[in-house]
Protein backbone atom coordinates (compact mmCIF):
# COMPACT_ATOMS: atom_id res chain seq x y z
CA UNK A 1 0.00 0.00 0.00
CA UNK A 2 1.23 3.42 -0.77
CA UNK A 3 1.18 6.78 1.23
CA UNK A 4 -1.27 7.94 -1.06
CA UNK A 5 -3.36 4.60 -0.90
CA UNK A 6 -3.44 4.97 2.77
CA UNK A 7 -4.68 8.37 2.68
CA UNK A 8 -7.44 7.63 0.90
CA UNK A 9 -8.51 4.97 2.92
CA UNK A 10 -8.39 6.71 6.29
CA UNK A 11 -10.42 9.79 4.59
CA UNK A 12 -13.24 6.75 3.36
CA UNK A 13 -13.40 5.24 6.58
CA UNK A 14 -13.59 9.09 8.34
CA UNK A 15 -17.18 9.42 5.32
CA UNK A 16 -18.54 6.41 6.59
CA UNK A 17 -18.51 7.09 9.94
CA UNK A 18 -20.21 11.11 9.23
CA UNK A 19 -23.04 8.81 7.01
CA UNK A 20 -23.55 6.66 9.55
CA UNK A 21 -23.96 9.35 12.16
CA UNK A 22 -26.63 10.82 9.85
CA UNK A 23 -28.25 7.93 9.35
CA UNK A 24 -28.80 7.34 12.84
CA UNK A 25 -29.73 10.88 13.56
CA UNK A 26 -26.57 11.81 15.97
CA UNK A 27 -24.45 14.30 14.06
CA UNK A 28 -26.07 17.32 15.35
CA UNK A 29 -25.19 16.33 18.73
CA UNK A 30 -21.84 14.87 18.48
CA UNK A 31 -21.45 18.36 17.68
CA UNK A 32 -22.34 19.97 20.31
CA UNK A 33 -21.06 17.49 23.34
CA UNK A 34 -18.62 18.82 25.24
CA UNK A 35 -15.22 18.48 24.37
CA UNK A 36 -16.70 17.15 20.54
CA UNK A 37 -13.55 17.91 19.18
CA UNK A 38 -11.95 15.21 20.79
CA UNK A 39 -15.28 12.98 20.91
CA UNK A 40 -14.75 12.43 17.24
CA UNK A 41 -11.82 12.41 16.89
CA UNK A 42 -11.97 9.53 18.93
CA UNK A 43 -14.82 8.40 17.00
CA UNK A 44 -13.03 8.37 13.36
CA UNK A 45 -10.25 6.99 14.60
CA UNK A 46 -12.24 4.19 15.93
CA UNK A 47 -14.14 4.30 12.48
CA UNK A 48 -10.44 4.31 11.04
CA UNK A 49 -9.43 0.84 12.76
CA UNK A 50 -12.26 -1.33 12.02
CA UNK A 51 -12.44 -4.22 9.51
CA UNK A 52 -15.65 -3.60 7.80
CA UNK A 53 -15.82 -0.33 5.72
CA UNK A 54 -17.00 -2.42 2.75
CA UNK A 55 -19.88 -3.80 5.23
CA UNK A 56 -20.90 -0.40 6.61
CA UNK A 57 -20.36 1.23 3.13
CA UNK A 58 -22.91 -1.24 1.46
CA UNK A 59 -25.10 -1.23 5.25
CA UNK A 60 -25.53 2.65 4.73
CA UNK A 61 -26.65 2.68 1.16
CA UNK A 62 -29.35 0.37 1.96
CA UNK A 63 -30.43 2.47 5.65
CA UNK A 64 -30.14 6.45 5.07
CA UNK A 65 -32.04 6.66 7.95
CA UNK A 66 -31.81 3.70 10.94
CA UNK A 67 -32.37 3.28 14.29
CA UNK A 68 -29.82 1.49 15.63
CA UNK A 69 -25.99 0.92 13.67
CA UNK A 70 -25.17 -2.85 12.66
CA UNK A 71 -23.59 -4.96 15.63
CA UNK A 72 -19.81 -4.72 13.98
CA UNK A 73 -20.07 -0.83 14.58
CA UNK A 74 -17.17 -0.43 17.25
CA UNK A 75 -19.16 3.64 17.37
CA UNK A 76 -22.36 2.09 18.89
CA UNK A 77 -21.60 3.11 22.25
CA UNK A 78 -21.42 6.37 21.67
CA UNK A 79 -23.95 6.67 19.05
CA UNK A 80 -26.49 5.32 21.96
CA UNK A 81 -25.42 7.48 24.10
CA UNK A 82 -26.25 10.53 21.63
CA UNK A 83 -29.80 9.10 20.64
CA UNK A 84 -30.64 9.07 24.46
CA UNK A 85 -29.21 12.68 25.09
CA UNK A 86 -31.51 14.30 22.13
CA UNK A 87 -33.90 12.03 23.70
CA UNK A 88 -34.54 9.20 20.78
CA UNK A 89 -34.45 6.46 23.16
Amino acid sequence: MTFLDYLISVDARTALMGRMMRALGVDRQLKVVPDHAAVTDRAANRCRACGHQDECSTWLDDHHQADEPPAYCRNSDLIARLQHVSGDR
